[in-house]
């Protein structure tokens, strides 16, 4: 799937919040935003090429609404690229997108379903915040859907999820060419597919650079900052520690950016540090930390892409697919040679 600009891009390019953007590119009526920040965001969005895609059909007789169901909103920063990228990849066709966060209540599922519907909706698009897989409620069966974030045993819906193995690779992989052979990785817990996914990447990775695995320097279990913290001191305080960490998250990285500081290590003149997930604070860091960036926004556009492509004539067995987005590291500068 070819990679297009995201709002929080053009934000940045621009040098204004993503609230302005959205005013400025949604044609907002009586926004206070000044001439200037509007030509500046434009400008920003045409050199990004922002929301330039494909064209997708809108089937006729139907409400231009897809409704987007998702469990969680408030336990990770990553609901708002799967709500962004839905509803910007909708805006292309003149769609609406309309969010229901339901918690997984039944209850609150059905309610939205009858209200959709009753308006004869073009689909459903079924997210979870955390990628899993799940048994889809039958009553989904009313309308269209496409799986996001999350996937059934059996495929009787298209579904898209992150290239966790992959990403666990490619972070890995910069940190072998960069020069390192002592890789700690701070997994997450097991109970969480991506932990799983990205600790197999590691690996795979070690394996095709002929680097052993070092048992002691894989821990696992965790994602906070406190966890990050405590793994990096038990592994900065050993005899021969790593010269680099790979962490499960961005997290987990920022505990080990205060502990080399406390025992007065460099980042990344005495130890490199590659993170995952590309939250706001990833950039920030001092220095910046590098990481991989979860494709939220690519996997919500796929969605409404297939949703709609449903009615273009395809057939059904084509669109039943479980599709991994890789995700892409972004390089900043804590990752460096290793001393000697």
């Amino acid at each position: 799937m070819e990679k297009r600009a995201t709002m929080h891009e053009v934000a940045e390019l621009a040098g204004v919040s993503q609230a302005t953007v959205s005013l400025v590119l949604n044609g907002v009526p009586n926004a206070r935003v000044s001439k200037a920040t509007r030509r500046r965001v434009q400008e920003a969005a045409e050199q990004l090429g922002y929301r330039r895609g494909k064209t997708h059909p809108v089937p006729a007789g139907r409400t231009r609404v897809i409704g987007l169901f998702i469990d969680e909103v408030s336990t990770t920063p990553f609901a708002a690229p799967f709500i962004e990228g839905a509803r910007d990849e909708a805006a292309l066709q003149d769609v609406t997108i309309a969010t229901f966060c339901t918690g997984n209540d039944p209850a609150l599922e059905q309610a939205g379903l009858d209200m959709l519907v009753a308006q004869n909706a073009i689909g459903a698009i079924y997210c979870t915040l955390i990628t899993r897989q799940v048994t889809v409620p039958e009553a989904f069966s009313q309308l269209p859907l496409v799986l996001l974030n999350c996937y059934e045993k059996k495929v009787r819906h298209p579904s898209v999820v992150p290239g966790d193995i992959v990403g666990g690779f490619t972070a890995t992989d910069a940190l072998l060419r960069a020069g390192h052979r002592r890789i700690a990785h701070l997994a997450g817990e097991h109970i969480v597919e991506a932990a799983v996914d990205r600790e197999q990447g590691f690996r795979q990775a070690m394996e095709k650079w002929g680097v052993p695995v070092d048992e002691s320097l894989v821990t696992l279990g965790g994602w906070t900052i406190r966890a990050g913290r405590e793994r990096a001191l038990a592994l900065l305080s050993q005899p021969n520690p790593p010269t680099a960490i790979f962490c499960f998250n961005d997290r987990m990285a920022i505990g080990c950016y205060e502990v080399a500081r406390s025992l007065g290590l460099s980042v990344p003149g005495d130890l490199s540090i590659v993170g995952f997930d590309d939250e706001d604070i990833a950039a920030n860091m001092d220095p910046p930390l590098s990481t991989m960036v979860l494709p939220h926004d690519e996997m919500a556009r796929w969605a409404v892409g297939q949703l709609l492509d449903g009615f273009d004539g395809i057939d059904a067995d084509e669109r039943l697919q479980k599709l991994k987005i890789e995700c892409e590291l972004v390089d900043r500068d804590s990752i460096a040679q290793p001393k000697g």
